[in-house]
């Protein structure tokens, strides 16, 4: 069945409920393995119908955030959401509390009862309307940042398609095209400000009312974070600003010079070469033709998936006019059916999609055999390595899409990926500023942004631009609203993704057959564990932070002196 086939129907919450209610019980008063099965199964299907509906108003929602049912279906689904969290919250505690659960280990394994156990500690009935107003609240920051129309030269751009502008061979025209998208967001900057202070503070009042000493472990807790602390983060950090810094700096002292700029500044970085940053030889068409033969030749089984994503009518690639920014890949579980969301400008982020988000998708495709919700995705740092990986192990095909653009376009992608580490590793310290100091006022927000990217960016420069200079960029990361402490999750990936690139470039004929078994454990592990099933090394080790930068420098340092 195609995705406009897919039927959505709003759940009615009562009888949901007293279904879920009714297999809960059975489960609770199962007398065998049998009986406590089939009602594991029962409430599985029940919880994941609802989670397919609300994927699909999800879906349609940012494909039209102008439509006028799917919107008011959103907002129903802000309200309803935390009910049926309560019901999962009653669900984990029946799970660990029956007298079978050895008997579902051995079936399930042990994560899923990890999950549980920690899940427990993120809802209770006293939080239940502030999740809905937590819920509100991001809905209202992706319609604002979706109805963006910035003014420039005489023509209206969203924040997707004014992309390309920035990244011009005119300077004059980036420049330009940068202050004008940045001047949505100082024109909304109050809505903003709002939108976010409202968000803290609900959040630690959450975290408050469930016994946490503020929103950090809460926000933890949430992203199901069973093996690794903040602590641990912390010293990802901390390796970091000592061994990729350093090579960032050199970084952009390379760019400026291939420019030939008497100073780099924050119009600049996003153009990488004096004949301009390289960009797909087609139009969409063309671009999804080359990679149906790039999944064709990469293996069976990405053949097997892309071609069944066309055929069924899982992405929606073309930006347009009222739909929501970015790109994401989401899972319907009722038709088994992984789904593609991007904008595509023109520009090399249309092949990053097809190779990101394919990763994602790709995953949760060869996953899809466990038939339980935990475990359609494991948590999200881990999923992030599929969709890097996925990046780096289809380099041997950007020839397709590049032409004789590919060595600089494979230099940008490499360097571009060690660039953005700086960066993930200050939206992850702000966060943690953010909720350490609920109180902060907005201000006292933005400057401490500020101060975080002369720590981490000392190449910033927003020449004299003063509301950028006031620290207010952040404002343009939406996962700072939506999923707090998730950023995080892309930089300890892209160690992770490295090791696979690393790997590929050796011609390590393990590096696939890891990379596949990644995938199609889905959810069912921890993070470390699936760190061991891919063959991986910590990125909590610092001395393999420095080992893997050390073994990317060098490959950059040597494609730089050949072009």
């Amino acid at each position: 069945m195609r995705f406009d086939s897919f039927s959505y129907q709003r759940p009615d919450v009562q009888q949901s409920t007293h279904i879920f209610e009714q297999s809960l019980e059975a489960f609770r008063a199962a007398g065998s393995y049998e009986e406590v099965s089939r009602a594991f199964d029962a409430i599985n299907t029940i919880r994941t119908s609802i989670a397919s509906n609300w994927n699909l108003c999800h879906i349609r929602h940012t494909i039209n955030t102008r439509d006028a049912f799917y919107h008011a279906e959103n907002t129903f689904f802000d309200e309803v959401i935390p009910q049926f969290q309560r019901l999962d919250h009653q669900f984990y505690q029946a799970l660990l509390e029956t007298p079978f659960r050895n008997d579902l280990e051995q079936q399930w394994g042990k994560q899923l009862f990890r999950l549980a156990e920690t899940m427990l500690a993120t809802f209770n009935d006293a939080i239940l309307e502030d999740r809905q107003v937590e819920n509100s609240l991001n809905s209202s920051y992706i319609q604002l940042k979706a109805g963006a129309e910035i003014r420039f030269r005489d023509k209206v751009y969203n924040l997707s398609n004014i992309h390309p502008l920035e990244i011009d061979p005119d300077r004059d025209t980036r420049k330009e095209a940068a202050l004008a998208k940045w001047q949505f967001f100082e024109q909304h900057q109050d809505a903003i400000h709002d939108i976010f202070d409202r968000l803290v503070r609900t959040r630690h009042a959450i975290a408050t009312k469930l016994g946490f000493e503020n929103f950090v472990s809460l926000g933890y807790a949430r992203l199901a974070r069973t093996d690794y602390t903040a602590a641990d983060v912390r010293k990802v950090r901390e390796a970091i600003r000592e061994y990729v810094v350093p090579v960032v700096s050199r970084l952009y002292a390379r760019q400026q010079e291939e420019l030939g700029l008497d100073e780099l500044f924050f119009y600049d970085e996003g153009f990488r070469f004096v004949e301009g940053n390289p960009k797909p030889e087609g139009d969409a068409d063309w671009i999804m033709a080359q990679a149906r033969r790039m999944y064709d030749e990469l293996s069976p089984e990405t053949s097997v998936f892309f071609r069944d994503m066309e055929s069924r009518g899982l992405m929606d690639l073309l930006s347009k006019d009222g739909k929501a920014t970015g790109g994401y890949c989401t899972y319907i579980s009722d038709y088994e059916a992984p789904f593609i969301f991007s904008n595509f400008n023109g520009t090399s982020a249309d092949i990053d999609v097809l190779t990101h988000e394919a990763g994602h998708a790709f995953q949760v495709f060869s996953s899809r055999h466990w038939k339980l919700k935990e475990y359609e995705w494991p948590t999200f740092e881990a999923c992030e390595i599929h969709s890097m990986s996925m990046e780096f192990l289809t380099w041997p095909w950007m020839h397709l899409f590049y032409g004789k653009d590919t060595p600089r376009q494979l230099f940008a992608h490499l360097s571009s990926a060690v660039m953005f580490l700086p960066y993930g590793a200050a939206i992850d310290e702000f966060q943690h500023w953010v909720y350490e100091n609920p109180d902060a006022t907005p201000s006292e927000r933005s400057q401490q942004w500020r101060e975080l990217e002369k720590i981490y960016l000392p190449e910033r420069n927003y020449e004299g631009q003063a509301w950028l200079e006031a620290g207010n960029a952040w404002m343009r990361q939406s996962h700072i609203f939506s999923v707090p402490f998730y950023y995080i999750d892309y930089v300890l990936a892209q160690f992770c993704a490295f090791q696979f690139w690393i790997r590929s470039r050796a011609n390590d004929p393990q590096a696939w057959p890891d990379y596949l078994a990644l995938c199609q454990a889905g959810g069912s592990q921890s993070f470390t564990e699936l760190l061991h099933t891919g063959n991986l090394k910590s990125p909590f080790e610092p001395a393999h932070i420095r080992d893997i930068m050390t073994r990317v420098a060098e490959w950059l340092e040597s494609a730089a002196k050949s072009h």
